[in-house]
Parts: structure tokens; sequence; C-alpha cells
């Protein structure tokens, strides 16, 4: 096992010492404020954009927030889009929080970065979070134009459970005639809600995500414990995934939900799905929103934005 980062483990210490009360002993609402204002605390200062909008898509089911990032210098062109899914295991977690991470994912990749605002569980148990994923990703493609992003160049991104509505949402519109994702983007992401794979003993305590916190999370989230084995809640279970869109996936080493997304990297691969591995093996769950403390988390940001930039590029029209 690799070394943990000399700064993650001065933010594992940091936190300790704080002695606040771990999130999964509060009520939802108080873990929301917690965890908001813990990870405050680590953030750097946001990364300029040239414009921030507040957008709803207005979902046969639901309006949804969504907040949409550009720093295009007023291209002619519409832009290539990635539609974000925040983490926080579907109970916590919002737009402000993932604010810095957004708008550097948006100067780094060349892309319109849309924050999706979904539901949360325990108000909104499963499946309400994926509803509104693949709602919003058919809304954002139908419409483009007064979004002023290119349908054609629609990618998905989440961060851990956001990442598991991402890649769910790309399996929904899979068979959608005329939408085609160009690629998703997972960060650590949650792919098995049925079973703890080896990763909870491992790395289930003293790294940031423990094993209690992911079962308070699948507790809230899961109206039902079989529903865990439905391919909405865990996409490692579903029976097909060829056709989705390429995909880089990014794990940590010491994170619980490394295993299974290593095993979901290699699920796409058998299916004939193009996929690049990450693996920063020093680091924690959830590190990129801790660039404040952790000044690694802006350069794999960086990284992963500027490799995307040709991927996302591919099919976004010439200007004239």
């Amino acid at each position: 096992m690799a070394t943990l980062n000399a700064n993650a483990a001065q933010v594992l210490a940091l936190m300790e010492q704080a002695g606040q009360p771990p999130l999964e002993s509060m009520q939802p609402v108080d873990a929301r404020a917690a965890i908001a204002q813990g990870l405050g605390a680590l953030q750097g200062t946001p990364t300029p954009v040239e414009e921030v909008e507040r957008v709803t898509a207005r979902c046969t089911h639901a309006d949804i927030p969504l907040r949409i990032y550009r720093n295009d210098g007023g291209a002619d062109t519409p832009s290539p889009a990635i539609i974000f899914f925040h983490g926080g295991g579907f109970v916590l977690g919002d737009l402000d929080l993932y604010d810095r991470f957004c708008r550097r994912l948006c100067v780094a990749s060349h892309a319109a970065v849309i924050s999706v605002d979904y539901r949360l569980a325990p108000e909104h148990p499963f499946p309400a979070a994926v509803e509104d994923a693949a709602a919003v990703v058919r809304w954002v493609h139908a419409h483009a134009g007064d979004l002023r992003v290119c349908p054609d160049s629609l990618s998905v991104a989440g961060d851990s459970a956001g990442a598991n509505l991402a890649t769910v949402a790309a399996l929904s519109v899979r068979d959608d005639a005329d939408l085609q994702l160009v690629h998703q983007l997972l960060f650590y992401p949650v792919t098995d809600l049925s079973q703890e794979s080896d990763g909870y003993e491992r790395c289930g305590e003293g790294y940031f995500l423990t094993t209690e916190l992911m079962r308070y999370f699948k507790q809230h989230y899961l109206d039902n414990p079989r529903t865990a084995r439905d391919e909405r809640a865990s996409p490692l279970l579903a029976a097909d995934l060829s056709g989705l869109p390429s995909a880089t996936v990014l794990v940590c080493g010491f994170d619980p939900l490394r295993d299974e997304g290593m095993a979901y990297a290699e699920a796409l691969k058998a299916a004939g799905v193009p996929v690049d591995v990450l693996n920063i093996d020093d680091q924690i769950h959830a590190f990129p929103l801790m660039d404040g403390a952790i000044p690694e988390a802006a350069e794999v940001l960086d990284t992963v934005g500027h490799a995307l930039r040709p991927v996302l590029a591919a099919r976004q029209p010439v200007a004239s």
C-alpha cells in the first residue's frame, strides 16, 4: 500500500483534533451543515470564470436547479458541456460545496460545466436522484441552443455518489436515438450498494469516508435494502454496460470505494468501453474538495480537465 500523502495526513489529523461528532450520528439536515462548514474551511480561493448562470431544468416530474459555469470568451460557437453531479452519499452536498470544483474543471477542460442540484435522500429516496439525473441530461440536450452548448458534445461527470448518478444517467439515455454522450468522468464512484468490498475493511476507518458513514448513506438513500441490487443503484451489477461513452475513472488509494471503482472500470473495459484509470494511490476520498489544504487537488483537476479537451472538442462544430 502506498504512503498517505502528507497534506492529506495533516487534514485527517486536524479533523480528529476538532473533535466533531461523526456525521453518521447526526440527522441529515445537521450533517449537511457540518460537511459544508468542515469542507468549506479546507477549500482554496475560487478559480475565476467569466460567467455563472442559474437555470431551472423544468422536467416533467420536478423542477431541478442548475448552475452553469462558462469560460469561453464569448465564443460564437456552442461550447462542449459537462453535466456534473455532486457527491455526498445521495444525502449531503449541494451546488455551493462544489462551486470551486466546478470552476476549476470548467477552466481546465475548456467546457461549460452544468452543476445539478438533484433531490436528496431521505426526503427523496431512491430512485428520485436517478430520475433527476437522467431527466437533466435529456433536458440539457433538448435545450442546448438556449444554454449555448453543443448538443453533440455533452458529457457527464460526478463525484462519489454523483459519479454513480452520472454513469447511471449514461445508462438511462444510452438507447436514445438522438442523444449520444461523449464521455463520462467518474471521481471515486459508488458502483455497488449491494455489498461492501474489501476496501471497506482496509480503509473503512480513519480516512474521512468511513464504513459507518457509507452505511448511513445507504440507509437513508435506499427505500428498501433489496433495491441495492437494482442496476440504477449499483451499476456494477448492470447486465449490459456496452455502448456507454468512454470513461475516465479516478480512484484513491486510501478510500473504501477504491475497489468498486476499479471493478467498475474493469467491467466497462470488458464491455468494450474505452476506459482510462487514474489511480491516485496516496490520497483520500474527496480530496479534490480540499484544495486549500491539499494542493495536489488542484493539480489533479487541471490534469483531468486538460486531458478532456480533445475528447470534448471532437464533436464541437467549427466556427465559420
